[in-house]
């Protein structure tokens, strides 16, 4: 009998990449998915296009639910209706910026809808393993304390401190600024710990960095990188906020990052959390990413910039990922910085 997976947010950028993962490995897969990523950043920001694309290629493993994930009765009956062996919850409002307009909305999606899967994952699939996908942001703007020296195109921080590796989940997540966002994160990500460490639930909580990758819809609110190519691909204004663009993040592929969901369901670690972005291994800055896209399409950008930083924003985040390559050894990256960049290049400019 065939495995079953629910995977909500399944048309967005780790849901999707998710659901062609588990379909190759033989799971039936249940998406959840409103397309409520349009309403966050508009029309050209929607899913649409990616969930046609999944019913398209697995018609006989792929069944796909429009439902809000606030919406707790109809999810009750989804529950009721399968029993699953793993629940992936990427589901989310993902923006700074966004959550502040319409704080209920971002924490009753966030925080409320999170609370509603694990629930649901107790009461029906008890033994389903419950993969959440966190944020760095749980850590607010505490980074920006960290001893942090100016280069040509990016800051770094000094040499020898703890976290030169990167940041690991020893940093605390308390007495910082999150934004809106980040605060539901936290909600969200606590909460899934106690389902792990109180009920016994196998939760495992997936702090990401900068999650992209050719699938991602994305926007100025949302999709660094990938919105990035597309302003510069197609001649679009696009603006640095603050810290002279020199700001560094580590990004990880979404195929990388749903990989290392799968070592966790092999083996999983009740209430554990793991830091997952691309560490050393991929980081780039501002400066440096667009340098690397206009060499790469052959385009200049039309760049802008304004001295008022994002806030709660990040100078410099980079994830130690020991901790998750020391628990599952046999997982590690299958994309570099430059393949992932040279992949969104390419996607974006056949659309």
């Amino acid at each position: 009998m065939a495995k079953r997976v629910l995977i909500t947010g399944s048309a967005g950028l780790i849901g999707s990449e998710s659901t062609k993962f588990f379909a190759d490995h033989d799971f039936e897969i249940i998406g959840i998915d409103n397309n409520f990523r349009a309403y966050y950043f508009g029309k050209d920001a929607g899913t649409e296009w990616n969930r046609r694309l999944l019913e398209a290629k697995y018609p006989k493993q792929y069944t796909h639910y429009a439902v809000d994930i606030r919406d707790y009765p109809t999810l009750e009956s989804i529950f009721k209706n399968n029993k699953f062996d793993l629940v992936i919850h990427t589901a989310a409002q993902p923006s700074h910026d966004w959550a502040a307009r319409e704080p209920l909305t971002d924490f009753s999606v966030n925080a409320v809808g999170t609370s509603n899967m694990l629930e649901l994952t107790r009461l029906y699939s008890p033994e389903a393993v419950f993969i959440f996908t966190s944020t760095n942001k749980v850590y607010g703007d505490l980074p920006n304390e960290l001893p942090l020296i100016e280069l040509p195109t990016r800051w770094e921080i000094k040499p020898g401190h703890r976290y030169e590796r990167g940041i690991d989940e020893t940093m605390s997540i308390d007495n910082s600024t999150h934004s809106l966002f980040g605060a539901s994160k936290v909600a969200a990500d606590v909460l899934t710990q106690e389902y792990g460490k109180y009920f016994g639930l196998k939760t495992g909580i997936f702090r990401g960095g900068c999650l992209t990758g050719p699938a991602h819809s994305g926007t100025m609110l949302h999709g660094f990188l990938n919105y990035l190519v597309k302003a510069i691909a197609n001649g679009i204004p696009y603006t640095i906020f603050g810290y002279k663009g020199k700001q560094v993040r580590d990004n990880i592929h979404s195929y990388d990052l749903v990989n290392a969901f799968y070592n966790f369901y092999l083996n999983p670690r009740p209430g554990e959390v793991y830091n997952m972005g691309g560490s050393r291994h991929s980081n780039i800055s501002m400066l440096e990413a667009i340098e690397k896209t206009e060499k790469i399409l052959k385009k200049k950008g039309k760049i802008k910039y304004s001295e008022d930083n994002r806030t709660g924003d990040h100078i410099w985040y980079i994830s130690d990922v020991t901790k998750f390559k020391t628990h599952y050894p046999d997982w590690n990256y299958k994309f570099s910085g430059d393949a992932i960049l040279e992949q969104i290049c390419k996607a974006v400019t056949k659309k």
